[in-house]
């Protein structure tokens, strides 16, 4: 009977679960209103983009072919770079001289990473993660100029202007380091790099007076930069009724893990908004999102162990962000685009700052910056118990022995360990629960028995509850255990995969516990549908155990086959199910729950020695003579037989 409890409470708990997933996802009817709308605001978006791209672009070339004649009817010679300039003119104004440069960039490493800052866009084209590598033992590349976006629009003169298109030219705000194409900065200390878009004085010359700033300062031994936009003697040249300026962020994510397909399913765009929560993009599915009339604090380019994020020091408003996941291919997952407002105020000296994080999704490495980053990491934000269990157990234990350079394995094994001596009077009173039932056993037997007939069964339920009562039973005893241990197993479910303490650290057999373990690849590129190319030997071993446990579990409560053999039958279907998922999964997780079934087994036998069955039915035998008041639960059993004109007991 405890067993058929116990899988009562398993199937209420997934029946929970699917029904809040039922009740908070929209209907069919409200997704295709939503996608109805999404296209409809895009193509009406993308309708007038392309109207007044298509407007400039035929009257630049008017312009440059009307400008071209009369330069080949005066008899001039000019070369390419005046040509293009001249091209240029009419799209970009003041900023004409500014279309045409080289392709030269400038070095800034610290202790943690090494960036590249380019000339064209001034903006950051590369970073190199220096502590990690990929997979595959290649330098960590988090961003590169080939698929990057990064710049600021804004109105001039009737023209839209994008900073990522021009070429800018380097400053050093300290005087130590001018003419440097490298900088090297470490421990506490910083460095300073300005990157300068002039306005054009004549068709050749820059006017030094007016320019366009990228400041940037670095600390030795951070992954956090500061990041200034300094508009200095800009007040003709910008748009005077201008009050945003608009970045345009568009990337394509770098796979860096062995498992592309776990990647790809943890990589998506974060964001919080400025006096809210954090939310996020679907990481299943491609999604885009437009938050009118709201403001955000910061947003990210989230994968699954790193991340790269800019945070405003006031607010960005209005953001835009699409996901677009990338088919076929080993070297990219997703496109990510972000586009959001910054507000901007035009006169003679105007700045805007904010802060840029590229680096590691490090639980204390995020939280020291008090920015909520942290919840990029998925601890089981969503439910209090979920999140406590990982912040407040799983992460310090990690981190203190880690500290002490403890591999992880055995990390793991103290983590368990810890866990089962933390639940082990919840274990202990499980069996002792179990162990009555199995004094009762015959009981209930003869109880069934005696009421064999379908209109008997309440009174069956009646003389069960009864006997429980007498006996000092608690039915429920066996579902309250597996209820408290529930947010534990989904607590790890929900961390092991995205801790990148287990990310590239081996432990027997696996050479990454953060990924599968795989013992043998399928040859020929065979694959099973649902399971994989590979098998991964801690799935398979966690899955064994599993059975096991089944199998003990059942014969601990008593054989119920005859009972309910469907119920029984599901019970050693689920661990292969699990099998099917688990393959492609973190093995230390795998690792971890063997590890709770191995622990489980050694508490059975240390508990069962303590126990003496034939004492206990002693006692049980003498609770039965005792008078015993009826429970408000019995009394409604009785009520309700009242009302249908069985005979009560007294």
């Amino acid at each position: 009977m405890n067993n058929k409890n116990t899988i009562i409470g398993l199937v209420l708990i997934f029946a929970i679960f699917l029904v809040y997933s039922y009740l908070m996802s929209p209907s069919q009817d409200q997704m295709m209103m939503q996608k109805r709308t999404s296209d409809s605001l895009y193509l009406l978006s993308q309708s007038r983009r392309d109207s007044t791209i298509k407007a400039q672009a035929r009257s630049r070339a008017i312009e440059a072919s009307l400008e071209k004649q009369k330069i080949i009817a005066s008899g001039k010679k000019v070369d390419s770079v005046t040509m293009l300039r001249l091209a240029s003119k009419d799209e970009l104004g003041p900023f004409a001289n500014a279309s045409v440069g080289k392709d030269t960039s400038y070095t800034i490493e610290n202790d943690v990473f090494r960036l590249k800052i380019a000339a064209r866009g001034g903006k950051i084209a590369n970073v190199i993660l220096k502590d990690y590598l990929t997979w595959d033992k290649r330098p960590l590349v988090l961003m590169d100029n080939d698929s990057l976006q990064f710049g600021f629009s804004f109105f001039s003169n009737n023209r839209i202007i994008n900073t990522n298109r021009l070429y800018f030219q380097p400053f050093w705000p300290d005087a130590a380091n001018e003419g440097q194409s490298l900088l090297k900065v470490t421990g506490m200390d910083s460095v300073r790099l300005g990157m300068r878009l002039f306005v054009a004085a004549t068709d050749s010359t820059f006017d030094k007076n007016k320019y366009i700033e990228f400041l940037y300062t670095i600390r030795g031994n951070e992954y956090m930069l500061r990041y200034q936009v300094r508009f200095v003697g800009m007040t003709d040249v910008v748009d005077p009724s201008t009050k945003y300026l608009v970045l345009n962020w568009n990337d394509n994510l770098k796979r860096q893990e062995k498992s592309r397909n776990m990647e790809r399913m943890t990589s998506t765009i974060y964001y919080k908004y400025a006096a809210d929560k954090v939310d996020y993009l679907s990481e299943t599915k491609d999604e885009e999102k437009y938050l009118k009339n709201e403001k955000i604090k910061w947003l990210s380019f989230k994968q699954q162990f790193f991340t790269a994020t800019i945070i405003a020091d006031n607010f960005f408003s209005e953001p835009r962000f699409r996901t677009q996941t990338l088919p076929g291919g080993n070297h990219y997952l997703k496109t990510m685009y972000a586009e959001v407002g910054v507000p901007f105020t035009p006169k003679d000296a105007s700045a805007v700052s904010m802060s840029l994080y590229f680096g590691p999704n490090k639980y204390y490495s995020l939280k020291k910056y008090k920015a909520n980053l942290e919840e990029q990491i998925p601890l089981g934000w969503g439910f209090f118990l979920l999140a406590w269990i990982n912040i407040y157990a799983v992460i310090p234990v990690f981190t203190f022995f880690g500290n002490l350079g403890l591999n992880y394995g055995i990390i793991i094994l103290i983590l368990t360990i810890l866990l089962k001596i933390l639940l082990f009077p919840i274990a202990f009173k499980t069996y002792k629960s179990s162990a009555k039932m199995r004094v009762l056993k015959p009981d209930i037997d003869e109880l069934t028995k005696k009421f064999t007939k379908k209109e008997d069964a309440l009174k069956k339920q009646q003389a069960t509850m009864e006997l429980y009562k007498k006996a000092g039973v608690n039915p429920m005893a066996g579902c309250i255990p597996l209820l408290l241990q529930m947010p534990i197993l989904i607590a790890m479910f929900r961390f092991f995969p995205s801790s990148i303490e287990l990310r590239q650290q081996g432990f027997l057999w696996a050479t990454d516990l953060s990924s599968y373990d795989s013992i043998w690849t399928f040859p020929g590129g065979f694959t099973i549908p649902y399971y994989g190319d590979h098998v991964s030997l801690f799935a398979l071993l966690m899955t064994i155990s599993s059975i096991f446990y089944t199998k003990l579990n059942d014969q601990m409560m008593g054989s119920t086959q005859q009972q309910m053999p469907g119920m029984k039958t599901m019970m050693y279907l689920m661990p292969v199910m699990f099998l099917f998922w688990f393959n492609d999964y973190s093995s230390g997780l795998s690792y971890y729950y063997l590890l709770a079934n191995l622990l489980t087994f050694a508490q059975i036998y240390i508990i069962r020695a303590t126990i003496d069955e034939k004492k206990l039915h002693a006692q049980i035998e003498a609770n039965k003579k005792k008078t015993v008041k009826k429970s408000s639960f019995q009394k409604r059993l009785e009520d309700m037989a009242k009302k249908r004109g069985y005979p009560v007991k007294k």
